[in-house]
This record gives structure tokens, sequence and C-alpha cells, in this order.
């Protein structure tokens, strides 16, 4: 099963004046396992967009990081992603399944645990759970919903892998885990970081010493 402990979702738009390709290129060398392509808004045009992902996915195949699509169902197969995660208001879960078939990954956002219920009956091979804590990355996010969230879910669904996502800091990360995750989705905490690399390996630090 796909490793969600460290999972870093990132376009573009995320990264200020720093080349995308560095960036994920540094967050897999400090440990994450998992990588979302999310280009948002960022101005770029369909071409460079297909190429940046062209060369994102590749960097990933050369490490075995699970390459993961936002939303868009037809830039992931085009781009031979191996999944497409979709929120709430995207593409319907169970279409996305159909369409990408049964080998890729499906990833669907969930904030509850009848969104959770839902999700693993459409075909999720995981859940994303979140705003745990108040973000700035998605500008249209909900209140934050604490870790407890996770631990509702986790309830009612004890085998579902979850990820929780939504204003994760280092520090901030072994009580998600502890609330019943599997791993972490970051995006500002890594990008925007001086250096990606420390950033990941702050991570990974935090939650090798203090999960419960």
């Amino acid at each position: 099963m796909i490793d969600l402990s460290l999972y870093l979702i990132m376009g573009s738009q995320d990264c200020l004046k720093k080349d995308p390709v560095q960036v994920l290129r540094e967050a897999i060398e400090g440990g994450i396992t998992c990588f979302q392509f999310r280009e948002k808004n960022s101005g770029r045009s369909w071409s460079e967009i297909i190429q940046l992902g062209r060369e994102l996915r590749q960097i990933c195949r050369e490490h075995q990081i699970p390459f993961i699509v936002n939303d868009r169902v037809d830039l992931g197969l085009l781009l031979d992603a191996d999944g497409i995660h979709v929120g709430q208001q995207d593409f319907p879960a169970q279409d996305v399944r159909k369409l990408i078939g049964e080998k890729r990954i499906l990833g669907v956002s969930a904030k509850t645990p009848h969104e959770a219920q839902q999700a693993l009956q459409n075909g999720a091979d995981y859940i994303g759970v979140g705003p745990i804590y108040a973000t700035s990355s998605k500008p249209d996010a909900d209140l934050p919903k604490g870790p407890a969230v996770i631990t509702e879910i986790r309830q009612q669904l004890p085998s579902l892998p979850i990820v929780g996502i939504g204003g994760i800091t280092p520090e901030r990360a072994p009580a998600v885990i502890s609330a019943g995750a599997n791993g972490v989705s970051v995006i500002s905490a890594i990008t925007r970081a001086p250096s990606p690399y420390q950033a990941a390996q702050a991570f990974r630090k935090q939650m090798a010493e203090n999960t419960i």
C-alpha cells in the first residue's frame, strides 16, 4: 500500500521564486514518501503545466515515490500518474475510479465520517482529512477541525488509510499521527521553507521521536 507518512502537495504557485523541480528533489532527499502535483492558478499555460508535470513525474519515478495528480483526471492520465486525488466538489470519485481503472491510486478528501464512508464505497484507496489546523495554502479552506476529527473517522473505519492536511508543522505532526492518521500532507511548511530538505527532515524527526 502507498506510504502516506509524509505526503507533499505542490504546484509552482506554492514555491514562490524557487524552481518546483528543485523543491521536489530536496523534499525527496529529506524524506517525503508521496507527492501530489497540484497546479492551481499559477498562470502557466497548459503546455507548461504538462511539461512541468512530466519533469516532476520522472523525478518521482527515479526515487520510487508515488506521483498523484490533483483533481484533473485528464492531466493525470496524460502524465501516466500513479493516481488521482479529488475533493468533494471535484469529479465524482466513483466516476474517477471508472476512468482510471483499478490499478491506479484514488485519494478523496473527506471532512466527516459520512464522507469518509462514502469515499471508501466509491473506491478510494485513502482519504485526506482536513483542514486540521488553519492554513493559508488554500484560500477557500473550511474552518480547522483539529486532530479529533481523525480519531472520529478512525473509530468508524479502522483500516482506511488516512492522511491529515491543513496547517501541519513538524511540531504538530505527532498529534495528527497519534489521533489515528497514517501520515500528514504538507504544502507550505516544505515548499516555502528556506530548505525543503531540512523541512522534510524536521517532519520525519518529530514524528519518529514524539508519536505515541
